[in-house]
């Protein structure tokens, strides 16, 4: 069948529900081959990535002793299949990073035919900063990595000596980089809610010692060491972050009541009605109109005509 003879589209994205899981199908396989072609690339360059994840840990040198109070850690490979699986580890989460811009462009083509023209520009902010927002949680968790793992590091005593498995710390920078990064989201996720009217800026701000408190104690949980720098690390930014979301959810509020007055009526208040009595102009005289004049008298014949016919 030609393309001429296809169906058009529906422009508010309506289709069967045969076509919503073909559409869901083709979206998969091209975000599953974009994954893949960026892992294969990620594998070649994987001893790099390799490196540059375990930079940050304080190893141990041949004939080097570490101050008092500092410790080291050895990394190696456990088992005869741990390097084969830290090289798959580490390619596959590289091609599923490096692939991000593919695959959030499906999930949006997917999702964008349901949504309205304003939800579509909110859909379109919220991915252009939620990117840069998780690459910046996932430079903090980089950062402060060289201090937790020292501090995990000294936790067993001065006279024992760690040895670190590839495996366990690949997992470990893993769940640290998805943590901070999502806990980068938490403001962005609060202003697109205010966006579409579900919070106030208002409401944002008295929850601010509710959310300080939230996100101190995410942190600790969130933070693998005990250490208060890697948890102020973590909820300091989010701090910030959190003041800089009220502070646009209310000049966006200011901007919506602007053009609206009873925007931020909640469904079963009542809006404001305006009583004000405008002044009456004087009354404008108007000529009155001619007389109308007499109808003609009806015959006698046509008179006896109606009596019979009554």
């Amino acid at each position: 069948m030609s393309k001429s003879s296809k169906e058009p589209k529906d422009p508010e994205g309506r289709m069967a529900l045969a076509d919503h899981l073909r559409e869901l199908r083709n979206r998969l396989v091209k975000s599953l081959l974009a994954i893949i072609l960026f892992t294969v690339v990620a594998a070649y360059f994987s001893r790099h990535l390799i490196d540059f994840l375990t930079a940050p840990l304080p190893r141990c040198a041949d004939g080097v002793t570490m101050p008092k109070g500092q410790h080291c850690v050895k990394v190696a490979n456990i088992g005869l299949l741990a390097p084969f699986t830290v090289v798959l580890k580490v390619s596959l989460t590289a091609g599923l990073v490096a692939a991000t811009p593919v695959w959030l462009y499906q999930l949006w083509r997917f999702v964008a035919p349901g949504l309205h023209k304003h939800e579509r520009r909110y859909s379109i902010a919220f991915l252009g900063f939620g990117t840069p927002l998780f690459l910046a949680g996932a430079a903090f968790a980089y950062l402060i990595m060289p201090t937790t793992a020292a501090v995990l590091a000294g936790m067993a005593g001065d006279n024992v000596e760690a040895i670190v498995p590839v495996e366990t710390y690949l997992d470990l920078v893993t769940r640290m980089v998805v943590v901070f990064g999502l806990g980068f989201e938490l403001p962005l996720f609060l202003v697109m809610l205010n966006f579409v009217g579900v919070l106030t800026g208002k409401r944002l701000l008295g929850w601010w010692r509710g959310m300080v408190m939230g996100i101190t104690v995410f942190a600790a949980f969130a933070t693998p060491s005990a250490d208060p720098l890697s948890m102020l690390a973590l909820a300091a930014p989010i701090w910030a972050l959190y003041f800089i979301a009220v502070g646009v959810s209310l000049l966006n509020d200011k901007r919506r009541a602007r053009r609206d007055p009873d925007a931020g009526l909640d469904d079963e208040e009542a809006s404001h009605l305006d009583l004000s009595v405008d002044a009456v102009e004087d009354a404008e005289a108007v000529a009155a109109s001619a007389t109308p004049e007499a109808s003609a008298p009806v015959p006698a014949s046509r008179r006896e005509q109606i009596e019979d016919i009554t």
